[in-house]
């Protein structure tokens, strides 16, 4: 499992809470967290004392686990990514049934619904787009957001393509050149703007201005058009596209600014009333 490709991370919902999980693209499989699974059956303050307990009370239980259990690497509530015991819907299935819980048979339910979801997005891309929108809708996001959100990220999948059709190496690489992108067109590292807007580990794009998002989104067009011309190849060439792209973004951020009189990089974003008190 380990050396098996493993992508598309996410945080999915069962009656507020958070189930992280991960696609694994070989085997179109979802991985959720089995500590997630069991903080959602149990509401236990420390699922993962729950978990070590079970084990040593059920060893047939504890057995299955080991066997057939991976640890896959997930986001932490401090945004640092570590490997974490996880199972498919059939392992969790298992798991389920030897913890009492009045939850048991409605998140079975769940967990046989969002565990093939990838699946169906797949063959039916429509169904993923569809979705996105409806949970911005649910977020209370304007229908004009969402437009410019969506057109955004159907430009940094274009220029994710050129980056994994030209020797970028996903992941670690990705995240350098969105990084030289973003600090060239808004003078702030992702993470300073993630900083400076209050966030934590929430996606700084989900709570972008329509003009970040449409500085952005032009900073990547930018990019990907002149490393198409550039063709350039691996992280070294695409770091010149990239500071290129991201200076035509900030360009026309200052020109805005100078007729505007007004920043376009905001503290504003969507965090709930009460986790901006917090912050």
């Amino acid at each position: 499992m380990q050396n098996q490709k493993l992508s598309t991370k996410r945080i999915t919902i069962f009656e507020g809470k958070k189930i992280r999980r991960v696609y694994n693209e070989k085997t179109e499989t979802w991985y959720f967290s089995v500590v997630d699974i069991i903080s959602a059956l149990t509401e236990s303050v420390n699922p993962t004392d729950y978990l070590k307990k079970l084990r040593k009370r059920d060893l047939e239980l504890a057995s299955y686990i080991g066997t057939n259990c991976p640890q896959v690497e997930m986001i932490t509530e401090t945004g640092k990514n570590r490997k974490t015991l996880a199972g498919n819907p059939e392992h969790l299935f298992r798991i389920i049934q030897s913890i009492p819980s009045k939850k048991a048979e409605p998140i079975k339910i769940w967990l046989a619904k969002v565990g093939y979801e990838r699946i169906q997005e797949t063959t039916n891309p429509e169904k993923s787009i569809n979705r996105g929108r409806t949970n911005w809708q649910r977020m209370g996001r304007s229908e004009k957001w969402i437009q410019q959100r969506m057109m955004g990220q159907e430009i940094r999948n274009k220029l994710t393509d050129y980056w994994k059709n030209n020797k970028v190496k996903e992941k670690d690489e990705y995240a350098i050149l969105t990084n030289i992108i973003h600090q060239e067109w808004s003078d702030l590292t992702v993470k300073e703007h993630k900083k400076f807007k209050g966030l934590k580990t929430e996606n700084l794009r989900d709570h972008m201005t329509d003009a970040e998002l449409v500085f952005t989104a032009l900073a990547e067009l930018s990019t990907r058009q002149i490393a198409e011309t550039m063709e350039s190849k691996g992280l070294e060439e695409n770091k010149i596209p990239a500071r290129k792209g991201g200076r035509i973004a900030k360009n026309a951020r200052k020109e805005l600014e100078s007729k505007t009189d007004k920043k376009v990089i905001s503290r504003s974003n969507y965090l709930p009333k009460k986790v901006k008190e917090i912050n």
